[in-house]
């Protein structure tokens, strides 16, 4: 039997190699006919070369009715629509149009955006040419040649630009794509029923949107946020409206008619978030110290944190360190992360033993281990604690929850609460650490910014805008009239003499024959 099936076997191996010579030589022959037959004679030749380009095209298009997402291969995902931005739209409930108007149908941001229906269905994406759609010209006013891309929900609607979905660092004349963000913001906006408004103290500190917190506008306004500055002495009392007042570093006391206004706020159960950088000098600020006390945070001394241990501090600089994120729900993407990093920090005071007076409830955000000490004296050089500074741990970061009236059941009364975050830092967020060009400049545009934005989201009650943003931005340099000049060159011209010279090369063999 053995010996019966080993025939078996072996008759069916010449069988098998005999159909592969088969397929072998039809493939062979296939071949040869396109060289003998078709290359050789022109009009086959062309007429070989429109049926590639027709299926080429054919191809193409069948791709772009599909609507596939592009395959994106670079590192950081630059070109996918990120998992939070899917989270931020999935739960929407109403229709969404988005209408890019003058654009190709093979435009990157046209391909991002289509994206956003594979996340939830109630978002329409398409180009469209103003020409065909007069309604959307009248209504919105874009003239015909011009380029916008219109957000509509309902009566809500936004117009963006190609201008809005950029920004520069003028320091290096980059280029930076925040299509996503912008897009993302822009759904939310026309969707959600309040935008929550948040106002920035000015007039006394250095630190202000319009001179060295550009960037932190530009990510808040990516948020869903309307923003404002406030100069209190021509209100004379925080508007009703104000979600959020954002303190940064004072310079200079408060006036009584500002501590009055800001008292009253807190009283009326509403938030502050205070960003505060390390002081270098003693100054009296009774002001600014009173409206803090209402929280139990004691006034800052002079002084900066820093770190003895290497791996809590960067480029062996004791004064950028590298702070502990604690669990919290503002913290909870961030938490057990090594990506905020602080310069020149200073440490919060809380008077514990003042708090249930109070009726204040503390929730620390960002600390320092005890490996870290508080520098008081600048002229000292030594990379260790000298006699008479403080060791860790500090608190540099907190949210206090003052309760302002307690519930009442029966008169059917809930709780008024203000809450305080505060930070003992400001230059983290600044303009300064932000456009840093060095090995931790990426991180901190990852996570530094990340943790003021969910303190404000958390504040405006927007828990679900609490995320560990991914940064997608795409960089572009503006290139130099040679560069450019060099860049059509190798685009255009060179192909083109590699075409001319095969041409002339063909023709001469040609002759020949």
């Amino acid at each position: 039997m053995k010996e019966d099936k080993e025939e078996l076997v072996n008759d069916k191996e010449p069988i098998k190699e005999n159909k592969k010579e088969n397929k072998e030589k039809k493939s062979h022959r296939f071949i040869e006919t396109i060289k003998k037959k078709w290359l050789i004679n022109g009009t086959k030749t062309f007429i070989l070369v429109l049926i590639i380009i027709a299926i080429f095209i054919a191809i193409n298009i069948l791709m772009q009715k599909l609507e596939l997402a592009p395959i994106d291969f670079t590192q950081e995902k630059l070109y996918t629509l990120t998992d939070e931005s899917k989270e931020k739209v999935k739960n929407i409930e109403k229709d969404v149009n988005i209408y890019f108007v003058g654009y190709d149908d093979d435009n990157t941001n046209l391909d991002l955006a289509k994206q956003y229906k594979k996340a939830n269905e109630k978002i329409n994406v398409e180009a469209v040419n103003i020409d065909n759609r007069p309604d959307l010209a009248q209504k919105y006013g874009i003239e015909s040649g011009t380029q916008g891309i219109i957000i509509e929900c309902g009566d809500k609607s936004k117009v963006l630009t190609d201008s809005d979905l950029v920004t520069y660092d003028t320091s290096t004349y980059e280029t930076i794509s925040i299509a996503e963000e912008k897009l993302t913001s822009s759904i939310q906006a026309v969707t959600t029923d309040k935008i929550p408004k948040v106002y920035f103290l000015t007039g006394y500190s250095e630190f202000s949107l319009s001179e060295n917190m550009n960037y932190l506008n530009m990510y808040l306004e990516n948020e869903i946020n309307e923003i404002a500055t406030l100069n209190i002495l021509s209100t004379g009392k925080v508007p009703d409206d104000c979600d959020t007042l954002v303190i940064t570093t004072p310079n200079k006391d408060f006036d009584d008619i500002a501590t009055n206004a800001i008292l009253d706020y807190i009283k009326s159960g509403r938030n502050i978030l205070w960003l505060n950088g390390a002081i270098t000098s003693n100054t009296e600020m009774p002001n600014v110290n009173k409206v803090l006390a209402e929280y139990g945070v004691k006034p800052f001394e002079v002084g900066i944190i820093r770190e003895t241990d290497a791996s809590k501090m960067v480029t062996n600089s004791p004064d950028l360190i590298i702070p502990n994120i604690e669990s919290s729900t503002i913290t909870k993407d961030l938490y057990n992360t090594t990506g905020v990093i602080l310069i020149n920090a200073t440490k919060i005071n809380i008077d514990t033993d003042k708090l249930e007076e109070l009726k204040v409830e503390e929730t620390d955000l960002v600390t320092a281990e005890e490996t870290a000490y508080f520098r008081t004296d600048f002229t000292k050089q030594s990379p260790s604690a000298s006699e008479g500074e403080a060791t860790g741990p500090f608190v540099i970061g907190t949210e206090l929850e003052k309760t302002i009236t307690e519930a009442d059941e029966e008169k059917e009364q809930t709780a008024v609460k203000s809450k305080l975050i505060i930070y003992g830092e400001n230059y983290f967020i600044s303009d300064y650490q932000l456009s840093q060009n060095s090995q931790y400049g990426a991180v901190q545009l990852a996570y530094n910014k990340d943790l003021v934005l969910n303190s404000i989201a958390y504040l405006v009650d927007r828990e679900e805008d609490i995320t560990a943003r991914k940064s997608t931005g795409t960089v572009t340099y503006t290139a130099t009239e040679e560069q450019d000049t060099i860049i059509r060159v190798v685009i255009f011209t060179i192909p083109t003499l590699i075409i001319i010279i095969g041409i002339i090369v063909w023709q001469v063999r040609r002759r020949k024959k």
